[in-house]
Parts: C-alpha cells; sequence; structure tokens
C-alpha cells in the first residue's frame, strides 16, 4: 500500500529549525513540483514539437544536400524561355518607346514567348474585350520588333470552392464559357493562351475536361495552350496532408501534373512561394520540383521553371531564400540528373514589372552563361 502524507515521518522542530528524523525512521519522500496534469501536458507538447520538428529538419537537410553538386555541361537555355508580362502591355499604358526597350531587353536571350495578361476572366468564364483594348497594338508591334517572340494571352481567375465568390470549373457552362473566350482572343491575334487558374486542387476533373475542349480549339488552329502549374509534393500526398491542415491543398500530385501536361503544349511550373527559408534549402526544392515535373512531362510537351523575378517577405515567400541565382542552379541541377538532354525545356520569368537589374543579371549570367 502506498505511504499516505498522514503516515509519513514528520520532522521534530528544534530551536534552529526542522530536523532530521530520528534514526531508525524512513526518510520523507521528496515532494514533487507541479501536478501530474501539467507534466503530461508538457510531455506531449514536447513530443508533439519533436514529431513536427525532427521531420521538417530531415527534409530540410535533404533539400540542402539537393543543392550539392556541379550542374552538367550544356545545361543551359534551348532558346525556349518565357516571361510574363503585365496588363499595362494592353490596356494602352504602354508606348513605342517601351516596344524598343523590351526588344532591347530581349535581345540574346532564349526567350521565345511573352504571357500577356489580357483578363481576368469574369467569374462566368467570360471575358470582355474590353480587357484587351490595345492587344493588336502589342502582337503587331512585338512581331516587327522581336521576329520570331510569340504573343500569348495570359488569362485566369479565381476558384470556387476556396473562394465563395469565383469561377466554377464544376459548371458545364463556365467551361464553354471560357472555350468562347478563347476563340474570341485568339481572333484577336493572338499567337497563343496561357491559363492561370488558382487555387486547383491536385484531381480536378473538371479542369482537365476543359483543357481537352481547349486543346481541340488551339490544335485547329496550330497555336500553342499554356498553363501555368502548382507545385508537385514534394512528399507522396503532402497536398492531401496540407490541405487538412490549412484547408488549401497547395501541391499537385505528380500524377496529377503529367495528367495535365499531356493535355496541353506548355507547362510553365510556378517554382516560388515555396515557404522555403534558407537560399540552399530554395535551390535544392527547385532542383527536385525539376526533377519530379521531368519525371511525368512528354517530350512533347514544353517544360518551363518558373524564375522569381520579385521581392517579398511574408509567409510562403522569403527574398533573401528565393533568389535567381538559387533558382536557377537548383532548374540545372535537376535537369542535369533528370534529363539532361532534353530539348523542350526552359525557364519562365515572373514578372517584368517587379524585374530588378540583378535579377535579369541572374538569369543571363546563370541560365544564358554570359559574363
Amino acid at each position: 500500500m502506498e505511504r499516505t502524507r498522514s503516515q509519513e515521518p514528520a520532522a521534530t522542530q528544534g530551536r534552529d529549525g526542522p530536523r532530521e528524523p530520528a534514526e531508525g525512521s524512513a526518510p520523507p519522500e521528496p515532494k514533487r513540483g507541479g501536478r501530474p496534469w501539467a507534466r503530461r501536458l508538457r510531455r506531449t507538447a514536447l513530443g508533439l514539437v519533436l514529431a513536427l520538428l525532427v521531420p521538417l529538419l530531415t527534409a530540410e537537410t535533404a533539400l540542402w544536400i539537393n543543392y550539392t553538386g556541379d550542374p552538367a555541361d550544356g545545361t543551359r537555355t534551348r532558346d525556349r524561355d518565357a516571361i510574363w508580362l503585365g496588363h499595362a502591355w494592353v490596356d494602352g499604358r504602354k508606348k513605342d518607346a517601351d516596344i524598343t526597350a523590351l526588344a532591347r531587353r530581349l535581345d540574346g536571350t532564349g526567350i521565345r514567348d511573352l504571357y500577356v495578361h489580357s483578363g481576368p476572366l469574369e467569374h462566368d468564364g467570360t471575358l470582355p474585350k474590353s480587357a484587351y483594348p490595345r492587344a493588336r497594338w502589342l502582337i503587331d508591334s512585338v512581331h516587327r520588333e522581336l521576329p520570331g517572340v510569340r504573343v500569348q494571352a495570359w488569362l485566369g481567375d479565381i476558384l470556387a470552392p476556396e473562394h465563395p465568390e469565383a469561377l466554377h470549373l464544376e459548371r458545364a457552362e463556365s467551361r464553354a464559357a471560357i472555350l468562347g473566350s478563347t476563340r474570341e482572343i485568339l481572333d484577336a491575334g493572338y499567337d497563343g493562351v496561357h491559363f492561370d487558374l488558382e487555387p486547383l486542387h491536385s484531381g480536378d476533373g473538371d479542369y482537365l475536361r476543359l483543357l481537352d475542349a481547349l486543346h481541340k480549339e488551339t490544335s485547329s488552329r496550330d497555336v500553342p495552350l499554356s498553363v501555368a502549374a502548382h507545385q508537385i509534393d514534394p512528399l507522396p500526398a503532402f497536398h492531401s496532408f496540407w490541405g487538412t491542415l490549412t484547408g488549401h491543398p497547395k501541391w499537385w500530385s505528380q500524377e496529377y501534373f503529367g495528367q495535365v501536361a499531356r493535355r496541353v503544349d506548355q507547362i510553365a511550373v510556378m517554382s516560388y512561394d515555396t515557404i522555403q527559408p534558407l537560399e540552399g534549402t530554395y535551390g535544392g526544392y527547385v532542383a527536385q520540383q525539376t526533377a519530379l515535373a521531368l519525371e511525368v512531362t512528354p517530350p512533347s510537351t514544353d517544360l518551363l521553371m518558373g524564375l522569381p523575378f520579385f521581392k517579398e517577405n511574408r509567409f510562403g515567400h522569403w527574398a533573401h531564400a528565393e533568389t535567381v541565382p538559387a533558382a536557377v542552379r537548383g532548374v540545372r541541377l535537376g535537369l542535369s540528373r533528370t534529363d539532361a538532354d532534353r530539348a523542350r525545356f526552359g525557364v519562365a520569368l515572373y514578372v517584368d514589372f517587379a524585374a530588378t537589374e540583378a535579377d535579369w543579371k541572374a538569369y543571363r549570367e546563370g541560365w544564358l552563361n554570359e559574363r
């Protein structure tokens, strides 16, 4: 039977304070600090911290190691690069002098596609012509000043169910409206169409049905269908875990990425906003994403990896970590390890109006091998 507090031998009181118990009596049990429930709570909290921290540190260490080594010779531009351009190019703010400056900026690069923001789509999938009033001027100017460079209409919208007021791809009438908008904007003279619909959950069959219809239309006109793609699960089924945790399943499964890639002519991975805290882990992450994308993108589809030509500091994106030099090195490492000789491959620069001279210099030196 466990001794109760009333049964413990009491110390005798003397003038100088408590004395040791009398010889032969059992010493008192040490007083335990805290309450049992508090100790259990601390142990549980520590266990949870370790359960999260150890896998996280392991994953980050793996990414850091993934950033080591030397890229293979020849893993440079294939002259299939692209850049996202802001809406100012089609709404009247840009002038002839800006076209001249753009031509000078792109001279000698591998950029062959301009994704020009020409939307956004309305939530019902329609697109008013008033959204791109100067498109014809831009297209003619680019064809004149930059022969061989294509002007693609960059279209997008926010998606349900994450947003209450948004585009619903599950509605057949919405998909039909997007197809109609695509026909109209191609009639305006664009050389292709580039879609960026977000947030798009992995496994969305309605998106695949939309791509099938769009690709049939673009193929009949001999122009490319291009899409911006979410990142691929860095760990198996990570999109499901993250979606349960946050309500926003940011990543796609590798299988779904491949399903999308097989339905388009060009797929550009948005390999930024990665939550990575360090330049080394970000570069390793881009190397991993490049390898994962290469494994499931058919040789007939252009695969482009996004470069962060912008500076922000917020959860999900740290400017000191997500740099162009780290992204370019990561792209080259992933390409080297997976398919170093792949022809239909490039990088996509996001975005023109936020780019700095340092970004352009890093792209030229790292990807074009200029010095």
